[in-house]
């Protein structure tokens, strides 16, 4: 029979036992980073694609809802688009008594640009007065007191490697949105 200070002794040396990682464990685990990090560092350059997409995505969901509440509240709705390139904007007011006063009955005001939006800004406007009005059936029209159609427009936002063109449809206020390339002309 064992006697008890031998173990007492065994305890103690099984428990002073230190485990340590092999070479190879360690090469494991840095490749394993590495790949992590290879696939992590590239997602991280498309934060301003991102961003610029955010900015267009904003316009969109302000548009559609300036429609809604035009058609919810039959009462016209609209926005004016302020392009420039260092504090591009939009507003969104209401028609009241057939006027569309920015100041008088803004509904919100959107600041386009910086680097929340990853600095893009509106380049061009294709609307009657930089304005897109919607009737109380949301339908764009030419004017806040106007029964007339508005044609197709459309709005251009340009960032560091985009560029996107928001185009709202004549009579359904259909809104579309598509990448515009650059075009190359070659003298010659």
């Amino acid at each position: 029979m064992a006697e008890p200070e031998d173990e007492i002794v065994r305890s103690r040396s099984a428990s002073s036992i230190q485990r340590a990682y092999t070479l190879v464990e360690v090469l494991i685990v840095v490749t394993v980073l590495g790949i992590a990090g290879a696939m992590v560092v590239p997602s991280f350059g498309q934060i301003g694609v991102l961003r610029v997409q955010g900015a267009v995505r904003t316009i969109v969901s302000d548009i559609t809802v300036a429609q809604s509440d035009a058609i919810a509240f039959q009462r016209g709705q609209g926005m004016q688009f302020f392009a420039d390139p260092t504090a591009s904007r939009y507003v969104v007011a209401e028609v009241v008594n057939g006027n569309f006063d920015i100041e008088l009955d803004k509904v919100r005001e959107q600041m386009i640009g910086g680097a929340e939006f990853g600095g893009v800004f509106i380049d061009n406007i294709n609307l009657p007065n930089n304005r897109l009005i919607f009737d109380e059936l949301g339908g764009p029209v030419t004017g806040p007191d106007s029964g007339v159609p508005a044609g197709t427009g459309w709005i251009e936002l340009a960032g560091p490697t985009q560029r996107f063109r928001i185009t709202i449809e004549a009579y359904t206020g259909r809104v579309t949105v598509q990448t515009i390339e650059d075009e190359i002309v070659i003298d010659g």
